[in-house]
């Protein structure tokens, strides 16, 4: 059984393969056709979310961006048709994510490893920072990360919280959990509210009731993970926001990342650290 289904007897070696690559080498294996989520690929590289709407449509959505920082931290915005990204001078973002997600009128069309039949000259691409990128800083400080234990996505909700509107865009806030051991929290919130451009502090800890999640086992994105008996719950938003907004505000044709398979850039973590 492969490690991106959860079997354990693989999940080590699989581990081992992707760490060791670096990130030229992730994308070509993505497109090549390779799909799975992207945590623990090519460490110490920053991992962007992909948005992409006509020109038409981009003034709201940086605006719905700048309204909500933090589930929707901007790290690029190309220019109208444009499939490149100074993130990675060399990488193509019609290509090189492991799956995408095509949308017409806020509805799911297709799911292809390549974006290359449905690319429209007018599309205005986001670059959106991730929460894979501050993974590195959690295991260094010691933090555990049950998702990449397991061999599985990491777990994603739809909150009952809203984000503020922006032009035609509206839509809930995303939040991705992971469970961590209480005398590992306090290093949790330190560690990443180091890095804001990647989402930065956790906006919720515990009760998952508290952001209106009523199952933990039943994530809307993502794999359910596993926690330890003592484990708290913790959440951080997530750039899958922007497709919650796409799903909710049917923006007539969209393309995105599928969620937790993401972009993996040549830019380096630590330069996204603020102290």
């Amino acid at each position: 059984m492969s490690a991106e289904n959860g079997h354990p007897e693989s999940n080590g070696r699989a581990h081992d393969a992707r760490a060791a690559l670096g990130p030229q080498e992730a994308r070509a294996v993505f497109r090549g056709g390779h799909s799975g989520p992207t945590t623990g690929w090519a460490p110490g590289h920053t991992q962007a979310n992909l948005v992409s709407v006509p020109a038409d449509w981009a003034y709201d959505m940086l605006l719905f961006c700048q309204r909500n920082p933090k589930p929707c931290p901007v790290l690029d915005v190309t220019d109208a048709g444009s499939w490149t990204t100074p993130l990675a001078p060399d990488a193509d973002l019609r290509t090189d994510l492991p799956r995408y997600r095509v949308w017409a009128d806020g509805d799911l069309v297709d799911e292809p490893t390549d974006v290359l039949a449905h690319w429209r000259e007018d599309l205005v691409s986001f670059l959106i920072g991730c929460s894979f990128t501050f993974e590195w800083a959690l295991s260094a400080a010691g933090v555990p990360l049950r998702h990449v234990d397991q061999g599985r996505n990491v777990a994603m909700y739809v909150t009952d919280r809203q984000c503020r509107e922006a032009g035609r865009l509206r839509g809930p806030m995303v939040v991705s959990m992971r469970p961590v051991p209480p005398r590992d929290l306090a290093a949790a919130i330190r560690e990443t509210s180091l890095l804001p451009a990647v989402h930065g502090a956790p906006v919720h800890c515990g009760d998952p009731g508290g952001l209106g999640i009523a199952d933990l086992s039943e994530p809307d994105f993502g794999d359910p993970v596993t926690a330890e008996p003592d484990d708290i719950p913790v959440f951080w938003t997530c750039g899958v926001t922007p497709q919650a907004a796409v799903m909710a505000s049917r923006p007539p044709f969209a393309i995105t990342h599928a969620p937790g398979q993401m972009f993996v850039t040549d830019a380096r973590d630590e330069q996204y650290r603020v102290a």
